[in-house]
């Protein structure tokens, strides 16, 4: 049997018995290139996405749906080469001046020097928790898998599958989790010389122009939500969460808390919980705990 032929057999059971999401890569299914002007294109048997940027315009698309839970994943190839200046965004979010949402943001550099992997997590308008990263290898070499993993008791933010940031479900401390706010898939590429690189000091060299970042194997295990229902059962009983929804409740293993605290000591960059003198009321509530 083919790949595919595999891939229909695995996903029908799946949807049937949990009315469960599970998206395929032909990126015309899943998205709408939202604004660009033809500077975001699906190539490559629909299978690809590109975005491209240059002095007049970026580029951008967003999910037809919208998600309440899930884990989506999404493979990126990011902009190579003298990338200063430029940011390329790939998050959750919902609407509304209460909004939630996920971040991933790629902030370029000069060649030869790394990416910085921004990471941020709003809940009702408020932000301010951002975490910065260094990657252990090139991410403008090949594609590599970057992940939201988002559940009613946390978010886990993965690289190829090692996890590099956990948020957790505090509300007992007061702290504002996103679970009621169905979320989309947006994702751009834009300029950003005024804040992206050092400070803004380094701006976008438009000689490089266009520059161009990738997607595929776009995958979303998730419920979708729609005319104001989901289609998973339940979203907020974990014993309603079956084999096919074992993200429902995951949490990180000891194994995944080792690679977790690797890449925080190792490549971590920047930790809103570690900034005294940005909070001179103190830390938020979340950063207290271990």
């Amino acid at each position: 049997m083919s790949s595919s032929g595999l891939k229909f057999t695995f996903l029908m059971p799946l949807m049937v018995a949990c009315l469960m999401a599970a998206s395929a890569s032909i990126f015309h299914n899943d998205f709408d290139i939202t604004w660009g002007d033809g500077r975001g294109k699906i190539v490559n048997n629909r299978e690809v996405l590109t975005l491209s940027l240059d002095k007049a315009s970026g580029s951008g698309f967003q999910s037809k749906n919208e998600y309440l839970f899930g884990k989506i994943d999404m493979q990126l190839k990011l902009v190579p080469g003298n990338s200063a200046g430029t940011v390329t965004a790939y998050y959750l979010s919902s609407k509304g001046s209460t909004w939630d949402e996920i971040d991933f943001e790629f902030l370029g550099n000069l060649s030869g020097d790394p990416y910085i992997l921004h990471t941020n997590v709003f809940s009702q308008g408020k932000g301010n928790r951002e975490q910065q990263f260094y990657l252990w290898f090139d991410p403008t070499a090949d594609f590599h898998t970057y992940s939201i993993l988002w559940n009613p008791q946390r978010i886990i933010f993965s690289v190829d599958g090692t996890p590099i940031r956990e948020f957790k479900n505090m509300e007992s401390l007061g702290v504002p989790f996103p679970k009621n706010q169905p979320m989309r898939i947006y994702s751009s590429l834009w300029n950003a010389d005024d804040w992206a690189t050092r400070g803004g000091l380094v701006k976008t060299d438009w000689t490089q122009a266009p520059f161009t970042a990738s997607y595929r194997n776009f995958n979303a295990d998730a419920c979708v939500w729609s005319n104001g229902a989901s289609s998973c059962k339940s979203n907020t009983s974990p014993s309603s969460a079956s084999t096919n929804r074992a993200w429902f409740s995951q949490e990180m293993d000891s194994a995944k808390q080792q690679r977790l605290q690797w890449v925080q000591k190792n490549y971590m960059i920047y930790n809103y919980c570690n900034d005294a003198k940005r909070f001179p009321q103190g830390l938020p509530p979340e950063c207290n705990m271990s």
